[in-house]
C-alpha cells in the first residue's frame, strides 16, 4: 500500500504541474495545486478501495494522505521562502526580453524590479521606433530594436521568456507569426493583455472558432465559497478571541496604567456597501488625540486621504508598542465576530474617506473590510494611496479561499517584523 499511495500521489501532483516553473514561488496557485493534487490523490485512491473491496484502504486515504499533505506544504513554503532569498539576491531569474509601447514597457519593467521573487529579469527591449530614453535605454534596460526585430534579437540572446506588452503595433495576425519565428528558440512568448489587474480564478482562455478568447468571469460576492469564508470568519475570530483572552486582558491593564483614558478606542468606519459601524480597537493615543490633527496637518506624512506621521506625539509609550505590532487591532475580532468585518479583506476607511472616492475606488466597498489584507502584508503605511488602493481592488476582483489562506500566513510574519506600523 505504501508504493500504491507513494505513486498515486506522485501522479497527482505531476498531473496537477506543481513543479511548473511558471508558478514556482507565484502567488497563490502554487499551493492551489499541491491542494489539488491530495484531493485528488485521495479521491483516485478511496475510488480503488470501492473498487477492488479493500477495507484497509481508509487509514491510507484519511490519514496517511491528510498527514503527508501536512508535511509537504511546509516543505514547500520553506524552498519557496529559499527560493525567494536568491531571487532577491539576482540569482534564478529567468531572462526576458519585452516588447511594447514605451509605457508598458516602463510598468513591466518596474513591477518586475519591485517583486524579485516573480522571478523575471528584463535584460532587453524592443519598442515601437527602436528607441529609447536619450542613452538609449528604457529604465536602465538597453534598446536593441523595433518591435518587428523582436523574434531575431529573442533567438540570438537566447532568452527564456519573451513579453509582449500592449501596442497598436501587435494585430492577430503579427501576434502568430512571432509565435512561429520563436519555435524552437527556447523562448516562452507570454502575451500581457489590455486588461490589467484582473487575475487568478477569473480569466480563463477559450478556443473559438480557432481564435483564442481571454474570458473573464464576474468576481464572486455571493456562492458556496462566501458562506465557508464566512463561517471561516466567525469559528476563527471566537477561537482567537479565547486563545488571546489573557494576553488582551494583560494589555487593557498596560493602557490603565501608562495614562489616563479609557481601554478601547471607538471609530466609525464604513464597511461593506457604505454601510458604517463602529470598529473597536485598544487605545493607543491620548485623549482626544483626534483634536490635535489640525494642529499637526503641516508634519503629515500619510498618502492619499490617510493621516499618518512616524513619530506621532499623540501616541502613548505602550500605544508605540501596541501599534508596533498591530496589537492595538485585537479587538476588532470582535468586530469579525459580530458580523461587519471579515478576517482577510481591504482596510476599513474612514467616512470622510469614503466621500471623496473616486467611482472606482468604491469598489472596495463591494466585499467586508478585513483585519488584515494584502495592504497588511505589503508594507501597510509604507505604501503610497495609490499602491494600497490597487492592493484593495486587486483583492476584491481576484478573491479566493486560497488567497485568503496565504495573506493570513503572511500576516503573522509581517506583524513581527513591524514593517510600515506606525
Amino acid at each position: 500500500m505504501t508504493f500504491v499511495t507513494f505513486f498515486v500521489l506522485l501522479g497527482a501532483l505531476a498531473v496537477n504541474r506543481v513543479w511548473n516553473s511558471a508558478v514556482l514561488g507565484h502567488g497563490v496557485e502554487e499551493f492551489r495545486r499541491v491542494g489539488r493534487a491530495f484531493v485528488a490523490g485521495a479521491v483516485v485512491l478511496a475510488l480503488a478501495g470501492l473498487l477492488f473491496d479493500v477495507d484497509r484502504m481508509r487509514p491510507w486515504v484519511f490519514v496517511v494522505v491528510p498527514a503527508t499533505a501536512m508535511l509537504v506544504f511546509p516543505l514547500r513554503y520553506a524552498l519557496r521562502q529559499l527560493l525567494h532569498r536568491r531571487r532577491r539576491e539576482g540569482r534564478c531569474l529567468l531572462p526576458v526580453m519585452a516588447a511594447g509601447s514605451t509605457e508598458t514597457l516602463r510598468d513591466l519593467i518596474t513591477r518586475t524590479r519591485n517583486t524579485p521573487y516573480l522571478g523575471w529579469r528584463v535584460d532587453a527591449v524592443c519598442t515601437t521606433d527602436g528607441r529609447g530614453d536619450d542613452d538609449n535605454e528604457l529604465e536602465g534596460v538597453s534598446v536593441v530594436g523595433r518591435l518587428h526585430d523582436l523574434a531575431t534579437h529573442a533567438r540570438r540572446g537566447g532568452y527564456r521568456i519573451v513579453a509582449v506588452t500592449p501596442d497598436q503595433y501587435w494585430t492577430p495576425k503579427r501576434l502568430q507569426q512571432l509565435a512561429w519565428n520563436l519555435e524552437g528558440s527556447g523562448a516562452e512568448m507570454v502575451v500581457a493583455p489590455v486588461l490589467m489587474e484582473v487575475a487568478g480564478p477569473r480569466l480563463h482562455v477559450d478556443a473559438v472558432l480557432g481564435m483564442p478568447l481571454l474570458r473573464v468571469s464576474a468576481p464572486s460576492f455571493t456562492g458556496v465559497r462566501r458562506v465557508i469564508k464566512d463561517v471561516f470568519d466567525k469559528v476563527g475570530s471566537f477561537v482567537l478571541l479565547a486563545l488571546l483572552a489573557p494576553v488582551m486582558v494583560a494589555v487593557a491593564l498596560a493602557i490603565k496604567l501608562d495614562s489616563r483614558g479609557p481601554v478601547f478606542y471607538k471609530q466609525r468606519r464604513v464597511g461593506k456597501d457604505g454601510r458604517e459601524f463602529t470598529i473597536v480597537k485598544f487605545r493607543t493615543m491620548v485623549v482626544d488625540a483626534h483634536r490635535m490633527v489640525a494642529q499637526l496637518a503641516d508634519r503629515n506624512e500619510g498618502h492619499g486621504l490617510l493621516f499618518k506621521m512616524r513619530h506621532d506625539p499623540r501616541i502613548t509609550r505602550v500605544g508605540a508598542v501596541l501599534r508596533r505590532y498591530s496589537i492595538d487591532e485585537l479587538p476588532q475580532l470582535f468586530n469579525v465576530l459580530a458580523g461587519p468585518m471579515s478576517l482577510v479583506g481591504p482596510r476599513p476607511p474612514l467616512p470622510e474617506e469614503t466621500a471623496r472616492y473616486a467611482p472606482d475606488v468604491r469598489r472596495r466597498l463591494l466585499v467586508k473590510p478585513g483585519l488584515t489584507g494584502l495592504w497588511q502584508v505589503s508594507g501597510r503605511s509604507d505604501l503610497p494611496w495609490e499602491e494600497a488602493v490597487r492592493l484593495d481592488l486587486r483583492y476584491v476582483e481576484d478573491w479566493s479561499l486560497a488567497l485568503d489562506a496565504v495573506i493570513l500566513w503572511k500576516t503573522i510574519r509581517a506583524v513581527f517584523s513591524g514593517q510600515g506600523a506606525y
